[in-house]
C-alpha cells in the first residue's frame, strides 16, 4: 500500500480539485441557514459539476438530494471526504473513513478553513489517503474549476 501525503502546495491542491468528481460532506447542513458554510460551499461544489454526498445525522436533504447519516451509508465510492466538522471530531470519522473497505476508501480527505488533526491524518496518510488540512475548499473550487459549460470548461471537469 503507498503512503499518502499531506498537501500543502498550490499545484498539488489545484490538482485535487480538478480531479475530484464526487465528494461526501460530513457535517453539511440542509439550508435552514443559507450562509451557513456547510451548506453553501457544497452547493457551489454542486455548481461546479462536482457529485456532493451529504452525511449528517441531523439532515434529512440536501438541495433535494438524501443526506445519510455516517459515511458507510455512502452509495458509493467519493474521491474526496470534505470535513465540516470540529478538529476534535476529525479522529472518530478518521476511524470511520478507516474502517471503510480499502477499495471505497476516499482518495483526499479534506479538513475545511480552522480544522487541523495531527494524529488523525498521520493514520490517514498511513492507509494511502492524501489529507489536506485548514483549507477552504471553496476556495480552490472557485480558483480551480469552473462550473459545466463555463468557458475554458467545456464539460465540466477542468
Amino acid at each position: 500500500m503507498s503512503t499518502g501525503s499531506i498537501i500543502q502546495s498550490e499545484e498539488a491542491l489545484a490538482d485535487i480539485v480538478r480531479s475530484i468528481r464526487s465528494v461526501a460532506v460530513i457535517g453539511i447542513k440542509d439550508g435552514s441557514d443559507p450562509d451557513a458554510p456547510a451548506f453553501a460551499i457544497p452547493g457551489m461544489l454542486r455548481a461546479r459539476g462536482i457529485r456532493v454526498f451529504g452525511v449528517n445525522p441531523k439532515h434529512r436533504e440536501f438541495h433535494g438530494e438524501p443526506v445519510v447519516p455516517d459515511l458507510a451509508s455512502v452509495p458509493e465510492r467519493v474521491d474526496a471526504v470534505q470535513l465540516f466538522r470540529r478538529s476534535e471530531a476529525v479522529p472518530a470519522h478518521a476511524d470511520e473513513i478507516l474502517a471503510l473497505p480499502p477499495e471505497r476508501r476516499p482518495a483526499v480527505v479534506w479538513m475545511q478553513t480552522g480544522i487541523r488533526n495531527e494524529e488523525a491524518a498521520r493514520r490517514l496518510t498511513e492507509a494511502g489517503i492524501d489529507v489536506v488540512m485548514d483549507r477552504c475548499l471553496g476556495v480552490y473550487a472557485s480558483r480551480y474549476r469552473h462550473p459545466p459549460g463555463a468557458p475554458g470548461n467545456p464539460g465540466g471537469a477542468a
